[in-house]
């Protein structure tokens, strides 16, 4: 069976029309974003919600928790979902929670969001104390139950850190090399050596703030970009990771940077004052521009087999790796 073609990170704002887009662009699995700043409580309804999408559109979608559920997917013609946390806040502050997730069907948790958390630092704050105490826990009960670590918005040290204590490769699932684009958000060499060192995935992001000229990149610097980064840490260690929002309102942005631990507005990354969503590269608007993305790769010289480990063959080993017991 052919490589398939995984998006380890989309944000949208989930419809018919979005999951024909995803037949359409024949993608084969995409990971989920259910919770940024939600309660344990709040996230199960967003956990009802997806049931009722699985219950309405059986031909599209189906519902993803083993490697094997993405050659399913393909064998079936639908997407397979999977589901993460951008943000540690449904485990609260207890720690039995997270096995109780992953049987939820949760394979992604993101440590931090953009600001300390009970659990590590986020790359927004001035100052970055590592893992903390329940962090450490947290991470050897992720890597004991099969639930994947993830540090796409974290700070430095605090990512080293989780490189270092996992006993399990983690993710950086959507974020891009700050020697190609300076922001917080993208991830230093330093970083991205230790993260692919130690068999850690990286999923390059096109959401515009992460990339060099923003809505203006071009699908050339792309795909140029990912070719530097396998001439540096290896092609088998990468993916992509888009961080699409499509038809999500604006103040879906608010809720993502603000929650509820402020009463003011964060613009966030990269935004210059602009709190709403930045327009996408004129490549890459939804999922039935992936073949725009695939004919760039193929033109840096990268080759067939590396390019078809990138748009989805490298996720897969990792997910076949990554979701069971430790």
């Amino acid at each position: 069976m052919k490589a398939p073609l995984i998006d380890n990170l989309q944000y949208c704002n989930f419809s018919e029309k979005v999951f024909r887009q995803l037949r359409a662009g024949g993608v084969d699995a995409i990971h989920v974003t259910i919770a940024y700043h939600e309660s344990f409580r709040e996230m199960v309804l967003n956990l009802e919600q997806w049931n009722r999408w699985f219950e309405q559109f059986p031909d599209l979608i189906m519902r993803g928790t083993t490697a094997a559920d993405v050659r399913i997917a393909q064998e079936t013609g639908r997407t397979a979902v999977f589901f993460g946390f951008q943000n540690p806040s449904p485990i609260e502050d207890d720690i039995g929670l997270i096995e109780i997730v992953h049987q939820l069907g949760v394979r992604f948790m993101q440590l931090t969001y953009n600001n300390q958390s009970l659990l590590a630092t986020g790359c927004y704050e001035d100052e970055d104390m590592g893992l903390t105490r329940m962090g450490r826990e947290v991470v050897a009960e992720m890597n004991r139950v099969g639930l994947v670590v993830d540090m796409s918005h974290s700070a430095e040290r605090s990512t080293l850190e989780a490189i270092e204590h996992s006993t399990r490769p983690i993710a950086i699932t959507h974020a891009n090399p700050h020697w190609w684009h300076p922001a917080l958000r993208n991830k230093s060499d330093t970083v991205l050596k230790a993260l692919t060192n130690s068999g850690g995935m990286l999923g390059f992001s096109v959401y515009p703030h992460h990339l060099a000229g923003g809505t203006n990149c071009s699908l050339s610097s792309f795909c140029e970009m990912i070719a530097e980064a396998a001439d540096r840490y290896g092609a088998e260690n990468l993916g992509i990771g888009t961080d699409l929002c499509q038809d999500q309102p604006d103040s879906i942005v608010t809720w993502m940077r603000v929650g509820r631990w402020t009463k003011g507005i964060d613009f966030g990354e990269g935004s210059a004052g602009n709190p709403g969503f930045p327009p996408m590269p004129d490549w890459f608007r939804d999922n039935r521009d992936w073949d725009n993305v695939r004919e760039g790769l193929g033109e840096t010289g990268l080759s067939g087999e590396e390019v078809d480990g990138i748009l989805g063959g490298n996720w897969l080993r990792f997910y076949e790796s990554s979701f069971g017991a430790g």
